[in-house]
């Protein structure tokens, strides 16, 4: 048990200090091993890469097709046209509002998240000096828009951090839909709120806009994007094959990547150079989240993992709280909601399929709450999104960071609590 807190401690501090989990995993992986009696190049060569090989796997095309899906969406105006078409509707004068809608309709339609952020922020910028609105609320605004409710509860979302859970529990992208639609509603009702709170208090202190340092960061292309309803069709089809036709992910995707290029064959000589970028950088989120995964493969196998899981199904109440403490905890230990899922469910997973099956819950609510767990904890400072974030809008730590706290951290925790506190008294 030492050795597993441990090494998770390992983990969680190296990642904090900005050092890359590829090779922190490992690390850590080695101090569970050598504490728990396993032999190290053994526990490193068959154990920790068994599970990361396995999870590269499985989940690879999903990781670079989505890549490649939000890329070209970036590449080809689509992206942008869908944001603009959007605050236009909702006005300027509510820029917060017409931000976060942007960035919710992208992610609930594909495009992965640190795409949404590069595709946002000029529209951002835009729409918040209009309005005269600090720069720091930026980072929260794209956060709860992109990194909470529609990466992780409303039914049906392509994200990765949705679909993981499926290959547990035997369930669909749309599992629990009411426990979805209410932690999405407190999540996106109660986040909005407290950005205009917050947005009157910064003006009453007068901090308003302010021009960044360097004018040039992600300037727009000075050439028209493509028509707004045909800029929607490749998320609703993502969204369509995926939920309603049941296609595998794997070719909802490729159907959204066709009928994006079909749309655009006017930009044809960017697709490759797009599709390139797409691939490129889809190596590295999927590589972050097989070394998470990798060292829950380790942690199963000590002889401390067997005290671990008791304590964890020992806590009180529904089984759900012990999952979403599991999830929530590990997620934020690596960073990562998809590398802290991937550690929890791998070593627990099969353990809370079969207390459905004992027990009568629906496999379903344990999908839905490991899915919104790790959306969670895993937006602490060092999470790799959230500092993504900030360097694409030149902001620190010290200037946003307490706002988007409370937005990606705090109200998606308190959704969790609500939703498993109402499944419990039977009102879902």
């Amino acid at each position: 048990m030492f050795g597993i807190i441990l090494g998770l401690i390992v983990l969680m501090v190296l990642a904090y200090l900005g050092w890359s989990i590829i090779w922190v995993a490992p690390i850590a992986a080695g101090v569970v091993a050598l504490s728990g009696g396993l032999d190290l190049l053994e526990a490193y060569r068959d154990t920790y890469m068994g599970g990361f090989v396995d999870f590269a796997k499985e989940w690879f095309p999903v990781f670079m097709l989505g890549a490649v899906f939000g890329k070209l969406m970036e590449d080809t105006g689509m992206a942008r046209s869908v944001a603009a078409a959007l605050t236009k509707v909702i006005g300027t004068k509510r820029a917060v509002l017409g931000v976060l809608a942007s960035a919710a309709v992208l992610t609930y339609g594909g495009v992965s998240l640190f795409v949404v952020v590069f595709a946002i922020y000029p529209l951002a910028l835009s729409l918040f000096r209009e309005a005269n609105i600090s720069r720091k609320l930026i980072p929260a605004t794209v956060a709860l828009g992109a990194f909470t409710f529609t990466m992780t509860a409303i039914p049906g979302t392509p994200q990765i951090q949705n679909l993981i859970p499926m290959q547990y529990f035997q369930t669909d992208a749309a599992a629990a839909p009411v426990m979805g639609l209410i932690a999405a509603l407190i999540m996106a009702v109660g986040g909005y709120y407290y950005l205009r709170w917050r947005e009157k208090k910064m003006a009453e202190k007068g901090e308003v806009f302010t021009e960044p340092k360097d004018k040039n960061v992600l300037e727009e292309e000075n050439e028209k994007d493509p028509l707004f309803v045909l800029s929607l069709l490749p998320l609703l089809t993502v969204l369509i094959t995926l939920n309603i036709l049941n296609w595998d992910i794997v070719i909802a995707l490729i159907s959204g990547i066709l009928l994006i290029m079909v749309l655009n064959f006017s930009k044809y000589k960017r697709f490759v150079q797009s599709m390139n970028n797409g691939a490129g950088g889809s190596i590295v989120a999927i590589i972050n989240t097989s070394a998470a995964v990798g060292f829950g493969t380790v942690v199963r196998e000590v002889p401390g993992f067997e005290r671990l899981t008791e304590l964890l199904m020992g806590i009180r109440g529904n089984p759900l709280i012990s999952e979403a403490i599991a999830v929530n905890v590990l997620a934020g230990s690596t960073g990562s909601a998809s590398g802290g899922m991937g550690i929890a469910l791998e070593a627990l997973g099969s353990k809370y399929y079969d207390i459905a099956m004992e027990t009568g819950i629906s496999p379903e609510a344990f999908h839905r709450i490991a899915s919104l767990a790790s959306g969670g904890l895993d937006a602490l400072p060092h999470n790799g999104a959230v500092l993504t974030l900030f360097a694409i809008t030149g902001m620190s730590h010290k200037d946003s960071y307490k706002d988007l706290f409370v937005v990606a951290v705090l109200i998606p925790v308190i959704s969790v609590i609500v939703v498993i506190f109402l499944a419990s008294i039977g009102i879902l």
